[in-house]
């Protein structure tokens, strides 16, 4: 444990000293940019203007760079140009400037620096207005003279002297007043400039990472009512985390971080120590007396708590550091929250615990969909996290190909050393394109699919308007699949073929499939059984789903799959390459976090039962790829993934992780058939034994049955709370003494078993039971 009243200055490491050693950095060599035309006469420099606060010191150079200095009078940044983008004159960047001290209204001291621009800038111009106060430089940029500018692409010049630089997008978390769980929303971004001894923060409103490289940092402006535009943002120094960087920068008054040195937040063996970091900063200006309290609880709602004090400086951080002990499987739901007179702040994590295991199933059916395009923290760990949770297929994975570009991730080679198999999946298909449209297409995605080894392609991704009468099916086929098999043909190909995989399973897009000639071309069905608030069991006809929420549901999709494969023949396999249990948050339609650990080990278990042959996991973590690591509370595809935003483990990530290690090398047996018609289970055979996975529908097929119909706000509950409300107890027959039980996440009870018979209780949670009988249902009793 860490002293409960220690604070640090965040300019001292911690049980270490500062390297003391001054140094000054010129920019050298050229900057390049468009629009550049003869250059402003040098000027009559004046001398440096310095300004300083407690913990940071500008200086304003005299040929226009802006030196940046810690307290110690160590330079750390330069901000040497200014580059504004003009839908007319194109990018221009500064070329120096006279510095001089002015005060502002209001009486605040600041550094003027009125920029030179190139002859071809016209009439723009732009000043810089730099200040500082405790610990931080306030930096500002007004452009004017242009009504044509573009501020979204303005840029600004710096060398980061002796660092390193990293981004991040920045999160709070937040309480609805409605009640619910809480969530995280966007504040911010943050570029880290980690020194051997230091750390400097651009804090920006916004910014394009994309944009930014060694020289310029993407700084969107924005537009001001008289038509300029500004660009503005802050620089924090001193050694804390990101987050602490970004409460100095917005003078917040308090804000909380939490974090651990496991990737992913994850450990592997049981009676470890799981450390958690935290870090609380107080953002003001004046000293404050904080309460801290730590709180954590297991999957069973079991608490453990824990109540510090500190007294924090002004624009200083607490650290503290808490303990728990790694069972041999599980998860822990951990808060640290920071209060003092008027203000409070939280933040949240998970720690899980998920052993090593060795899969051993010579036809794999489980894996990724979207490529694991996030390689946080490192690629080795997403390589091996992958291999974890058994996930032994990538559905999209290629090199590049002339225009065509890599896909993002782990690339084929890298995925064949790991016994990871992969496939392709590409769009584009050329609907009503000429002819040589057509064979372009079907000749890219040949070479691209061959040159990278897959086994299968993917002929594009949900074409259908879900059982609209009238679709593109029969054009897909005479535009795409016939183009695609010529050009197979022509290269010798062995892939397999997948159709465009349908948004739910589309029966009407699929019989006009088959009716145009589509079904023989094809090697797979492929679709995506979406799912609404209903359980992954839930099965209702396919001619309820018209005009109805109905239509998106999985084990009716799977049994209406297998009819329509039934119908049309040809020995085809069956792929589920978007498979997920959405956790946007205090949403009517959505699992909560615990639901969504039943449903995942459920939609695995009866895909194994129902013959798939391959299902892809929609995404390994929350955000998506153009807003890696963004929080949108409101935006579902934010939320499908295994990995919360933070990358630590949602209960998902075990769950997928339990059913795919209990499905190892298992076969498929049967349905058990209770006497009690709303008790349900599935038998497979497996190399430990009979598996049998139980659970009851008692409280009905339908999620968040709490909700107010008509209004899709719902008051999630917290994940280690169990909200089934009916239990029921079963006696059933078992083989010897013991039996095992495993919950959704994979923390196992054994249970001893007495007179031939085992007594557990059941709900809607599904449950997996090693050592029951063969005919166990035929014998059980409820009550």
């Amino acid at each position: 444990m860490s002293d409960p009243h220690r604070t640090e200055e965040p300019d001292a490491e911690p049980g270490g000293q500062r390297h003391l050693i001054k140094r000054r950095g010129l920019l050298a060599g050229t900057l390049a940019v468009t629009g550049a035309a003869a250059l402003p006469g040098t000027p009559a420099y004046a001398a440096e203007v310095t300004l300083s606060a407690d913990g940071v010191t500008l200086i304003g150079q005299t040929d226009g760079t802006l030196s940046i200095r810690d307290r110690d009078g160590i330079d750390r940044i330069e901000i040497t140009h200014f580059l504004f983008d003009d839908q007319v004159l194109g990018e221009h960047r500064t070329y120096g400037g006279t510095p001089v001290l002015v005060t502002l209204t209001g009486g605040q001291q600041a550094i003027q620096l009125d920029y030179l621009m190139d002859s071809s800038s016209g009439s723009v111009t732009v000043r810089g207005i730099f200040t500082v106060e405790l610990r931080k430089a306030h930096l500002r940029w007004e452009v004017r003279g242009s009504n044509s500018l573009k501020p979204s692409s303005f840029k600004v010049g710096r060398t980061v002297l002796s660092g390193t630089e990293a981004f991040e997008p920045l999160v709070k978390w937040n309480r609805d007043s409605g009640g619910g769980i809480p969530f995280e929303t966007n504040d911010g971004v943050i570029y880290t400039e980690t020194y051997p001894d230091y750390r400097a923060f651009f804090r920006l409103a916004a910014s394009a990472p994309a944009d930014t490289d060694t020289t310029w940092l993407s700084a969107p402006g924005t537009t001001q009512p008289d038509g300029s535009a500004v660009t503005e943002f802050d620089v924090v120094l001193g050694l804390m985390q990101p987050h602490s960087a970004g409460v100095v920068a917005t003078g917040t008054t308090l804000g909380v971080d939490v974090w651990t040195d496991q990737p992913f937040n994850l450990w592997k063996t049981a009676g470890q120590t799981m450390t958690l970091h935290a870090q609380v900063v107080n953002g003001s200006t004046t000293s404050k007396f904080v309460t801290v309290t730590w709180s954590a609880w297991d999957y069973d709602g079991v608490p453990v708590t824990e109540t510090r004090t500190a007294t924090i400086a002004a624009r200083t951080v607490w650290n503290g550091d808490y303990q728990l002990t790694a069972p041999k499987q599980g998860i822990f739901f951990t808060e640290v929250a920071a209060t003092t007179a008027g203000a409070t702040a939280f933040a949240r994590t998970n720690l899980s615990v998920l052993p090593s295991f060795t899969y051993q199933d010579t036809e794999p059916m489980f894996g990724l969909a979207n490529y694991p395009w996030l390689l946080k923290p490192t690629k080795q760990a997403v390589k091996d996290l992958l291999l974890l949770l058994g996930m032994r297929w990538i559905r999209i994975a290629h090199y590049a190909l002339g225009t065509i570009p890599a896909a993002p991730g782990i690339p084929p080679n890298e995925l064949d050393a790991l016994g990871i198999k992969h496939n392709v999946q590409r769009g584009g298909v050329p609907i009503g394109g000429t002819t040589a449209a057509k064979e372009k297409w079907a000749g890219d995605v040949v070479s691209l699919s061959m040159a990278g080894g897959a086994q299968y392609y993917e002929a594009g991704n949900e074409l259908n308007d879900p059982l609209a009468p009238v679709q593109n099916a029969a054009a897909y086929v005479n535009d795409g699949l016939i183009p695609l098999r010529g050009a197979m043909q022509s290269a010798g190909a062995t892939f397999k073929v997948m159709n465009a995989a349908t948004a739910g399973l589309d029966y009407v897009w699929l019989e006009q499939l088959e009716a145009a000639g589509g079904w023989d071309r094809i090697d797979v069905l492929a679709y995506h059984p979406g799912r609404a608030y209903f359980t992954a069991d839930y099965a209702p006809p396919a001619s309820t789903w018209p005009d109805s929420s109905l239509y998106w549901n999985f084990l009716g999709s799977l049994q209406e799959a297998r009819n329509l494969m039934s119908r049309y023949g040809g020995n085809k396999e069956l792929w589920l390459t978007e498979v997920y249990a959405q956790t946007r948050p205090n949403t009517l339609w959505t699992d909560t976090y615990r639901h969504a650990a039943e449903n995942v080990l459920l939609q695995l278990a009866l895909a194994k039962a129902y013959g798939v042959d391959g299902l892809t996991w929609y995404t390994l973590n929350d955000s998506t790829i153009h807003h890696p690591q963004e929080a949108n509370p409101t935006d579902r595809e934010y939320h499908f993934g295994l990995l919360n935003r933070d990358l630590s483990a949602k209960p998902s990530m075990l769950a997928f992780a339990t059913i795919v290690r209990a499905l190892d090398r298992a076969t498929w047996d049967r349905e058990l058939t209770f006497s009690d018609p709303e008790v349900k289970g599935l038998l497979f055979n497996s190399p430990s034994g009979r598996l049998a996975i139980l659970w009851t529908r008692k409280d009905g097929y339908l999620l968040n049955q709490d909700g107010t119909p008509g209004d899709t706000y719902f008051a999630m509950p917290d994940p280690w709370v169990d909200d089934w409300p009916t239990k029921t107890t079963a006696v059933l027959a078992a083989t010897g003494a013991t039996v095992r039980e495993l919950d959704c996440i994979g923390q196992e009870v054994v249970r001893t078993v007495a007179g031939g018979k085992v007594t557990v209780t059941l709900d809607g949670a599904p449950r997996i039971f090693y050592g029951l009988t063969d005919t166990v249902d035929q014998t059980a009793t409820f009550s």
